[in-house]
């Protein structure tokens, strides 16, 4: 694998990133470009055909195709490649998710009704809320289905992020990279009451790439190889919207997602099989709620496991170990890659300062959309 630096990379543009990651990968896995069949590549604003990857790495008539799945890009990408080399298609696939979202002025706001009408949603301007409004009603609808005060909900929140920043500054390609501590998260600007500022991933550009070959050709590469043990995805349907009992305090495609990836994987008890996870955490609330829909925490319990330190570096279930999109940004297509990215490290015990101890088993989760229409992708990796 291999993976750029993210952050505000002026200096690259969106072909220069994909080269520098997929170098990364070919000497990581010892081979010669000419050697990949097929390609796949995730992105939602770096290119629009298989060309954006042919050009730059002089891809030779080889099958690329490109992907586009929200926030699960990347991942979605990912398993594609993945069904190719099981079936048998191909022995050598390359994945690469990318995005350069710095030079567009994106900020993570958008609210445009054109956008909505070209993707055929056609929200009504006056209604539609943008990404940070979405989810501070899950949050305000979490603290009040179990009785959190303001203060109380936005604590946990804030030990969720001060979690994620201390490992991003043990993360050398992490665009954000310092402390903080709870009283600033919970004095910081309000973005969508109750988030603020820190409670909010930010915008980053990005690349990271995979090489992908099957388990009897794998030991041709390297002895510390990483096996895909389950995929999952899943896309609502508008549920959220057409029930009149819909909770909204937890994600049903993650949970259905994840269903499908344990069974690949034949994972049956989650938090005593899962030794590290990189999970959504787009917002604060995303990441609470992601440990219950994983299966990590009980229902209405998170906040007691971000209290124990349940999810830290040198805790139980250690989630996020790079900092996660809190820290990284989050360049839509490039983020499932990177995710994955440090699962592969940490499996192979190279994650550096932010190793944890005995890696086995690790998850990746993408969530993308709206409440009710969301798309979510969930990887399982193994040694």
């Amino acid at each position: 694998m291999g993976c750029v630096k993210f952050g505000e990379n002026w200096e690259q543009s969106a072909a220069d990133m994909i080269i520098d990651a997929t170098y990364e990968a070919y000497d990581d896995a010892g081979i010669e470009p000419r050697e990949i069949q097929a390609a796949w590549i995730g992105t939602c604003q770096a290119g629009v055909r298989g060309t954006q990857l042919a050009v730059p790495l002089k891809l030779e008539y080889i099958p690329i195709s490109r992907l586009e799945n929200a926030c699960a890009t990347g991942t979605d990408a990912f398993r594609n490649a993945c069904y190719g080399i099981a079936a048998g298609v191909y022995d050598i696939a390359l994945v690469v998710g990318v995005e350069k979202t710095k030079d567009t002025g994106y900020s993570g706001l958008e609210t445009t009704y054109s956008r909505h009408i070209s993707q055929g949603t056609w929200l009504d301007p006056e209604v539609f809320v943008g990404m940070p409004a979405q989810f501070a009603l899950a949050a305000t609808r979490y603290f009040y289905r179990y009785g959190l005060s303001y203060q109380e909900g936005k604590t946990v929140l804030a030990k969720v992020s001060v979690k994620s920043h201390h490992n991003g500054t043990l993360s050398p390609k992490a665009h954000l990279r310092r402390e903080i501590t709870v009283e600033q998260v919970v004095s910081a600007p309000i973005i969508a009451w109750p988030l603020g500022l820190f409670d909010c991933c930010g915008v980053s550009d990005g690349a990271a790439v995979a090489i992908l070959t099957n388990p009897e050709l794998a030991k041709r590469f390297r002895e510390d190889y990483v096996l895909v043990k389950g995929l999952g995805v899943a896309c609502g349907a508008s549920q959220a919207e057409l029930q009149d009992d819909y909770d909204f305090t937890h994600f049903e495609e993650t949970v259905v997602a994840a269903g499908l990836a344990y069974a690949e994987a034949g994972v049956k008890h989650p938090r005593k099989e899962i030794d590290l996870a990189s999970v959504h955490d787009c917002f604060s609330i995303t990441e609470l709620i992601n440990y219950e829909d994983l299966g990590f925490s009980p229902r209405g319990r998170a906040r007691e496991d971000v209290d124990a330190g349940t999810f830290a570096l040198d805790g139980e279930l250690p989630v996020n170990t790079d900092g996660g999109l809190k820290c990284f940004g989050h360049p839509v297509g490039a983020s499932g890659i990177r995710m994955i990215y440090e699962i592969y490290k940490q499996l192979q015990g190279k994650a550096e300062a932010r190793q944890i101890k005995n890696a086995t088993i690790g998850l990746t989760h993408n969530l993308g959309g709206l409440p009710g229409r969301f798309t979510c992708a969930v990887t399982v990796l193994g040694r």
